[in-house]
């Protein structure tokens, strides 16, 4: 059965107990958009308004990863560089891809996994801060390129862009650079004009074309924000349910069949991707004809 790992007997540390050797696989939303166009944002606002932010964290049903923490070692030279500001960062040779494929693997097959932090200032990754990620329900991944590369790209079940205008973004990032990174101004603008805007043109804006939903003005965009939310929560409230199989895609089709899962388990969770976007897409036809348009939905969204 897809999305649905045999391992021994679990006890989840969010408190499900896993029934017939079963482990629950969650599911995956890619969050990708440019450099301070509202990723971590949108993702920390859905933590929040979920209650998973303050949360302990064994007990999350929800967590958020950046894909920052996936940036490869540098050499000494290119150390060097970086301190001088002079290392293309938003280059997708930049990350470390493999490992980034067997932790989204491993998060998949509802294994614990230990992620280290990034240190924006020595421009390293720090393995003594180190994120573990437990067992969830529902997993979203933020970052600038995480539509980029095909074999992860095809991991995520749902995949938004947040889309912020440029002007906006730069606007964000020169004092958060500033502020946080410990950068000088001079600094942060020759770095985003010689590397940070031609890379977003060249490999993160083509990739807006991979999204299911794309969301406007970023975590400005609150009602956005709050109908995704509402549906996790929905998600989550039927996942909990005795004897639910917690699979997203059944959870979407049953909904979309008005209840009766007319299309039969099997089916739904054969397709569970096509209807968690086919249920996105009646959302914002929802939304469109209150007259209220929130979302850009992607010219290649399946409609019916």
């Amino acid at each position: 059965m897809e999305g649905i790992i045999k391992e021994k007997s679990v006890c989840l540390s969010n408190g499900n107990v896993l029934a017939n050797d079963e482990v629950k696989s969650p599911f995956l939303i890619g969050v990708a958009g440019g450099t301070a166009s509202g990723k971590s944002t949108v993702c920390k606002k859905i933590m929040e308004q979920l209650g998973q932010a303050e949360m302990d964290d064994t007990q999350r049903q929800v967590v958020s990863i950046s894909q920052d923490s996936f940036y490869r070692e540098l050499t000494p030279a290119e150390k060097l560089k970086a301190q001088k500001g002079k290392f293309n960062f938003d280059h997708p040779d930049a990350f470390n891809e493999e490992l980034m494929y067997e932790t989204l693997q491993a998060i998949l097959k509802g294994k614990k996994a230990e992620i280290p932090s990034y240190d924006y200032r020595t421009n390293s990754l720090d393995f003594e801060n180190v994120l573990v990620i437990y067992p969830a329900d529902v997993v979203l991944f933020e970052g600038i390129l995480v539509f980029y590369f095909p074999k992860i790209r095809d991991l995520f079940h749902m995949k938004l862009f947040v889309d912020t205008d440029s002007d906006t973004r730069l606007a964000r990032r020169v004092p958060r650079d500033i502020n946080e990174r410990g950068r000088d101004l001079d600094a942060v603008l020759t770095q985003y004009m010689t590397f940070v805007k031609p890379a977003f043109e060249e490999f993160c804006s083509p990739t807006k074309k991979f999204a299911d939903v794309i969301i406007p003005r970023g975590a400005d965009n609150t009602v956005a924000i709050d109908l995704i939310v509402q549906h996790i929560r929905d998600f989550l409230n039927n996942r909990s349910y005795p004897g639910s199989t917690g699979n997203m895609g059944l959870y979407m089709n049953m909904d979309l069949c008005g209840g009766d899962g007319a299309l039969g388990a099997d089916a739904a969770i054969g397709n569970s991707t096509y209807n968690a976007i086919r249920r996105f897409s009646t959302l914002c036809k929802e939304l469109a004809m209150r007259g209220n348009v929130f979302f850009e939905t992607n010219k290649n969204l399946p409609h019916h």
